[in-house]
């Protein structure tokens, strides 16, 4: 989800000068604050000082928000593509260093932003100086000084302000190794592939050395040529041969090693419990509680959204004012939202954002076959641990309760109907912890989308609750059985596009006849009615191809009913069908992660664009969906090598899930976890998946870094202000969590089960384990969590002692 920039730390773009006269031929306008403050502003609290060449101002700390207090120019030329530096002269007295922002932005609503920074100034003068390239023609930009949030009052004096036009410098992300593997590891009985960037074209020498450097295996590379989307010339190392666990191996090629990574039979048994994991530190409305506080990251925080001050809460949300909503509409009451997860990096809560998230969490459950690790009840951190249901199925009700929460209550207009999306009436700023957010809540119009997206998860969840909880199982049916004859009776209330401007996303969506498609999918499952099997045969998704290059998304999800048509045991007369189709599917992708150098399923024009790893795990959904339909090794080897990208084996030699390899995504953009602004807050937990690279470089921090253009792979910056790159969301961790609990299911390349989940019933035994723990208070699990929890923390320390 987009998340407007309200603050960037660009360190490698920040040069501390020695102190210089001001530039004659700057394109600043005013007379350098030597008469009058014209045609400078200041915000009404502020009383600006003019004179000696320097402008001074009072500003009162503890202020909510950054734009509180702003002096700033308007009119400032400045043409798409040109290169500029900014440089002002400043001091600031205060008892505590002000951080302040720096801006070059439109003058006008959105205020879309050419460059920001955010300079910590000193008491003494110091000239600061910044490079940025314009993103845009602005014959009118306004340079904003916004001084409001800072920790205490302070004076700030500015002079010398100037920018200029100057050659471009792009930055470029350094690539470490050549030689590119999944620094995770590799099953020992299944496929070993890396790619190695080399100008060659002739077979390289490799060598796999074990963690003394006694060499394990060798042979040759396979040259492969140019591969346009990592830029590089490029070679296939395939070392499959080589069966034997080993820890600490590398592979070398033509004298260059690979980071270390394992050979083993459970080298993923932590991934699957750390995605999941993700979504308890997403969560809204409850107390967050770091269950291992001692490996150096607090995660614990305080509820977001219950209306404790300064937050205004997410327990009585009004709808958004009708002048301010595209069609005018509005409401007279209030709704009880509290609950679910925050989306991405910002405040907003999203519901069909959500809703692919909870499929896809309730799809972890429904496919497995087993009590695997992530899937036990007490494996995760969430507090229901010991409540006798699979931790998963808790998280996702987590999201199904809020979602309950936006439905239009009975006896009001468009009753059943769900809201699209709850957010903040304005944009906040990074960082801040949602239980410090003063921002306004706003519920915005429903939508057809939203309310499909509700009538498809909760009829899902209502039939694997039905053996946990039967009345929540009954209340899910009713209330998708209520969104389907609303979505029906209202069948075009789009979500727009325009309704993004300023505090959320637009997720808009002008053809939901796919949502129809699933929705009418998850009630035929679940309850057999001919009525909802009529509305599967008369979608035109019945019988379409459902390719896509770039995968299912939260727009496009056709795909998750016919998936579950195929999968769950129903006497759908189109089953055959729907599992023909599904493999024909996955042949698509099969094929284009064969021939990919680097294992993934795209073909060789597919756009990597926002979200591109969520992309390639859902397509990996797909291969993955053929195993257990076919149970052809093939889709199963396909999908376990697709993970190799995302852990390392990629033009960047980076690891886009945190605490996973030896060099991973530290840096999400996230308001809370946020360390690189705030240091007392925590990085992004260990599990958190990156967006990854996105040739549409949709954000300040991305455009200026790659101006003079990028491969499509190296579009990807792990920066906390490149949220078009580096963004987390729910729906691309949700991905994650499947594909890594199938993958781990695949114990050493072969799977551990199979059989439908209906033949699937916990065995005595275990249950009456969890009953014990809990009459015990639960207190063995807890030692054995904390000690498993540093276990995993530290294997991934030891994979980056940096």
């Amino acid at each position: 989800m987009r998340s407007r920039v309200v603050a960037v730390t660009i360190a490698a773009l920040l040069v501390i000068a020695p102190a210089s006269a001001a530039r004659a031929d700057g394109l600043v306008p005013g007379d350098g604050f030597t008469g009058t403050l014209a045609p400078w502003f200041a915000t009404g609290d502020l009383s600006p000082r003019v004179g000696n060449g320097e402008l001074c101002v009072d500003v009162a700390g503890n202020t909510p928000l950054a734009w509180s207090s702003i002096v700033g120019v308007d009119g400032v030329p400045i043409a798409a593509g040109q290169s500029y530096e900014l440089s002002f002269r400043a001091r600031a007295t205060s008892s505590a260093a002000p951080t302040i922002r720096v801006l070059v932005q439109q003058p006008v609503s959105p205020w879309e932003a050419q460059y920001e920074a955010n300079p910590t100034l000193a008491a003494a003068t110091t000239d600061y100086s910044y490079s940025f390239t314009a993103l845009a023609d602005l014959p009118g930009a306004q340079l904003a000084f916004q001084l409001g949030a800072a920790p205490a009052d302070f004076t700030l004096c500015l002079a010398d302000v100037t920018i200029v036009e100057q050659d471009a410098a792009p930055v470029e992300p350094e690539t470490g190794t050549a030689v590119r593997v999944n620094q995770l590891g590799y099953y020992a009985e299944g496929a070993k592939r890396a790619t190695v960037l080399a100008d060659a074209t002739e077979p390289l020498p490799w060598e796999l050395h074990d963690a003394d450097g006694a060499v394990l295996a060798s042979g040759e590379t396979e040259p492969r040529g140019a591969e346009e989307s990592s830029g590089a010339n490029v070679h296939v190392v395939d070392f499959s041969a080589y069966v034997t666990n080993a820890d600490g191996v590398s592979l070398v090629v033509d004298g260059e090693s690979s980071h270390p990574f394992d050979i083993g039979a459970r080298v993923y048994d932590s991934l699957p419990i750390a995605a999941l994991d993700y979504f308890y530190y997403a969560r809204s409305g409850i107390e967050i509680v770091d269950g291992n506080p001692d490996d150096g990251d607090d995660y614990s925080r305080a509820a977001g959204h219950l209306g404790v001050a300064p937050n205004q809460g997410d327990t009585a949300v009004g709808c958004t004012p009708p002048e301010s909503f595209t069609g005018g509409y509005t409401c007279d009451y209030q709704l009880d939202v509290s609950g679910g997860w925050y989306d991405a990096g910002d405040m907003g809560k999203y519901v069909v954002n959500g809703g692919i998230a909870v499929y896809q969490l309730q799809s972890v459950w429904e496919r497995s076959k087993s009590a695997y690790g992530a899937l036990a009840d007490g494996a995760l951190n969430g507090p229901e641990g010991g409540n006798g249901v699979p931790d998963v199925l808790d998280e996702a009700r987590w999201e199904l309760e809020f979602m309950l929460g936006m439905q239009v209550p009975a006896g009001e207009p468009l009753a059943g109907m769900v809201h699209h999306k709850v957010q903040d009436t304005r944009w906040t700023g990074l960082p801040l912890l949602p239980a410090d957010d003063p921002e306004a809540r706003e519920l915005h119009r429903p939508s057809t989308a939203a309310t499909l997206n509700l009538a498809a998860v909760a009829a899902q969840g209502s039939r694997l609750w039905e053996r946990y909880d039967p009345a929540f199982a009954e209340r899910l049916l009713e209330a998708s059985r209520t969104a389907w004859a609303a979505a029906k009776a209202t069948p075009d209330l789009y979500a727009p596009d325009a309704d993004g401007n300023d505090g959320g996303g637009a997720y808009g969506d002008s053809d939901v006849s796919d949502e129809f498609y699933w929705a009418a999918a998850e009630l035929l499952l679940t309850t057999g009615e001919p009525e909802f099997a009529d509305a599967v045969e008369a979608s035109p998704w019945a019988t379409a191809d459902l390719y896509r290059p770039d995968g299912f998304t939260w727009a496009a999800t056709a795909a998750l009913g016919r998936l579950d048509l195929a999968t769950v045991e129903s006497s759908y007369s189109g089953r055959d069908a729907a599992r023909a189709s599904v493999v024909a599917l996955a042949d698509r992708y099969l094929a284009a992660a064969t021939a990919h150098p680097f294992g993934i399923p795209f073909e060789a024009d597919t756009r990597f664009a926002w979200g591109s790893n969520s992309a390639i795990l859902n397509n990996l959904v797909v291969i993955g969906t053929a195993f257990d339909l076919t149970h052809d090794e093939r889709y199963a080897a396909a999908t376990i090598e697709g993970m190799d990208y995302l852990l390392g084996r990629n033009a960047l030699d980076t690891s886009y899930v945190t605490g996973f390899g030896s060099t991973y995504s530290t840096n999400q953009h996230s308001r809370w976890f946020a360390h690189t602004l705030d240091e007392s807050l925590p990085p992004p937990p260990v599990g958190s998946l990156a967006g990854g690279p996105n040739v549409g470089l949709e954000d300040p921090v991305a455009a200026q870094a790659f101006v003079a253009g990028c491969a499509p792979q190296r579009c990807y910056l792990d920066d906390v202000q490149s949220y078009s790159t580096n963004e987390i969301t729910v729906n691309w961790n949700s991905a994650l969590a499947w594909v890594s609990t199938f993958v781990a299911d695949q114990t050493n390349g072969e799977t551990t089960i199979d059989g439908p989940i209906e033949d699937y019933d916990p065995t005595p035994w275990f249950w009456a384990i969890g009953a014990a723990l809990v009459a015990l208070g639960v207190g063995a699990f807890f030692v054995v969590r904390r000690v498993a929890s540093a276990g995993r923390r530290d294997r991934a320390s030891r994979r980056n002692p940096g």
